[in-house]
Formats: C-alpha cells, sequence, structure tokens
C-alpha cells in the first residue's frame, strides 16, 4: 500500500484525491490545505487527517506525496519531499523558468528520488488506443500529428498570472502528447497566437488563441490549434497521419448516442472539461504512480518530459516574440 500526502486542494488536487481514492493499493492519508473550508470538505469526504506541508514532511506513515500547490511553489516542494525521502508526483510543469527546472532536477538526481509529472494524456484510454495502433504498425511510419485542445473558457485572470500563461500552462500537455506521437524530439517551433476572446487576457500578457507548427529532425511534422473558448464543450481530438494509413481520436461525448428526428441527426454535447473528461486518465495516472513506487521502477513521465514540454513552450514564446521558427536548441 502507497500511503498519499496531498498537498493543496484546489481544482486539480480534489481531482487526484479522487484518483487515489479510486486506485487498489493507494491510501489516503493526509492533506496539506490552507483554506480551511475546503480542507475540511476533503478530509470529511475521503477520512484523511489534516497537516501541515512540513508535518506531512516529517510522517512516517507517508511514502508519496502528490502536488498541487501553485506553479511558483512546486520546485522548492519537490526538493523538499525528495530530500526527505518520499516519491513525488507533482503537477506540471516544475517551475516557469528552465533554469529552476534544471537545479530542481539535479536535486532530484542527488536524493534518488523518484519523480513524477502530471500529463494525464498519455494514460488516456482513446489516446493510449491511438498510440498503440501506431505501434503495431497500422499506419506505417508516422509523418504528420494534429492536436486539437480548446477550453470552455479562459482561466481567471489571477491564475494567468500564476501559471505562465497559456503555452506553459495549456499547450505544454499538447507539447508533450506531440513528443509522444511522434516518437522522436521536435527540432523547431513556429507559433502564432493572438486575443480574441478577451481584451483583459492581452492586459495580462497572454494569448487566447495560439496554432504552434513543430519539426522534428527527420521531417516529421505536428500541429496543435488550441483556444479559450469553445461555446460548445471541451474540445479534445488527435489525428495521427502514417504512410500507410491514419489513426484518430474524438471528442467524449456525454453518452454515445444519436438522436434522428424531424431536425435532423443530433447527438449530446461533450464533457465538460478536463474533470470529467480525463477521469479515468487522472486514476491511470496514479495507479502508474503507485506501481512505479511500489516496484522501485522509473515513473513513465519524468522531469525530462517535463523540462522538454517547457522548453517547446519557451520556444513557442521566442517564436511569437521574433516572428521566426525557433530551433530547441536555443532554449535547452
Amino acid at each position: 500500500m502507497v500511503r498519499f500526502g496531498v498537498l493543496g486542494a484546489g481544482r486539480i488536487g480534489q481531482v487526484h484525491a479522487q484518483a487515489i481514492a479510486s486506485v487498489k493499493g493507494a491510501s489516503f492519508v493526509a492533506l496539506a490545505e490552507p483554506v480551511e473550508a475546503v480542507a475540511k470538505q476533503v478530509a470529511d469526504e475521503y477520512g484523511c487527517d489534516l497537516r501541515s506541508i512540513d508535518e506531512i514532511a516529517g510522517s512516517d506513515d507517508i511514502d508519496a506525496v502528490v502536488i498541487c500547490t501553485p506553479t511558483d511553489t512546486h520546485a522548492d516542494l519537490i526538493e523538499q519531499f525528495c530530500k526527505a525521502g518520499k516519491a513525488v508526483f507533482c503537477e506540471k510543469p516544475i517551475d516557469l523558468d528552465i533554469g529552476r527546472v534544471r537545479a530542481c532536477l539535479k536535486v532530484v538526481e542527488e536524493t534518488d528520488g523518484t519523480l513524477m509529472l502530471g500529463f494525464q494524456r498519455r494514460f488516456d484510454p482513446d489516446f493510449n488506443a491511438l498510440r498503440k495502433a501506431i505501434d503495431e504498425g497500422r499506419i506505417g511510419e508516422v509523418e504528420m500529428v494534429t492536436l486539437t485542445s480548446r477550453d470552455p473558457g479562459a482561466p481567471p485572470l489571477d491564475y494567468i498570472d500564476r501559471s505562465g500563461g497559456i503555452f506553459r500552462d495549456m499547450t505544454i500537455h499538447d507539447f508533450d502528447v506531440a513528443r509522444w506521437m511522434l516518437g522522436e524530439e521536435v527540432e523547431t517551433v513556429y507559433a502564432s497566437a493572438s486575443v480574441l476572446t478577451d481584451p483583459a487576457i492581452g492586459d495580462h500578457g497572454d494569448y487566447d488563441s495560439a496554432n504552434v507548427t513543430m519539426r522534428t529532425a527527420t521531417g516529421k511534422h505536428c500541429t496543435i490549434t488550441n483556444s479559450r473558448r469553445a461555446t460548445y464543450g471541451y474540445d479534445q481530438r488527435i489525428e495521427v497521419h502514417g504512410s500507410t494509413g491514419s489513426v484518430s481520436a474524438e471528442n467524449t461525448l456525454e453518452a454515445n448516442i444519436t438522436v434522428a428526428d424531424a431536425n435532423g441527426y443530433q447527438r449530446p454535447p461533450t464533457l465538460d472539461f478536463f474533470m470529467t473528461r480525463y477521469t479515468a486518465a487522472y486514476a491511470n495516472e496514479i495507479a502508474a504512480f503507485v506501481r512505479s513506487v511500489a516496484d522501485g521502477a522509473a515513473p513513465p513521465t519524468t522531469g525530462e518530459d517535463g523540462l522538454r514540454a517547457l522548453a517547446m513552450a519557451e520556444a513557442a514564446l521566442l517564436s511569437i516574440k521574433e516572428k521566426r521558427e525557433v530551433r530547441l536548441d536555443e532554449i535547452l
């Protein structure tokens, strides 16, 4: 049994609490959450203790932690808990600064720590089935990947300020999926972005609409399209085109039905946001972390994966600023 402490019980923290509760071999022991009402609600729901972060770090009955605190706290907490001998699962990114990420990963290495980064789409059943089709050679050699990721609406402005903006917070998941599906490291990035949904987002130095084109050394391509406004729901689609065919994953709907009547063919809406769309993925992700901790094996998504995805986000921002294609080796 892997005994967990959870740091932070905001939206993503509660998603991970639910995942821990659903996974065999995991036990939710303690929560650190500064908002008293939220802490009590989660503690009552899952029967966990309420402790401070330092208390969890020093607890003998905690084997691993899930870090769901604001981005600017991640690196410090990863270092603290690796030094305390706890396995660490952390939401992306490790930090908004490449240099700080490198320093943090050095501490992980020096302490022989276990660190897994939260890229839940790698654990989604549909995305996994798509990757399996590639691995089985059903579409030949991968040539082009197209990723569509659109949120129903923008996050609060104060969240934008702390999260690092659309590329470091939202597109970073697509960057990770792109690496996974291409099977090669991205060599160049070209990005274009605008503010189309709310001028206040631009006032905070961010974008709400973006397109990114990437290329590997062998010429494989990936195109990502992002928007903070999808009036029809949470839009998550992928297509991988290969030398002998293609494979795609469509949106997940509230029900897999089609109604045909005098008004035509109608289908239910998409699931409303990541908490519902990726419920199975979050559970599978925690289950993979539990197996890694129990077996002493390397986790499937590592700090290096986080570093690479963040570097791609930085390349996209530099591409927009300088209106040119940016090589990843300029960033890494």
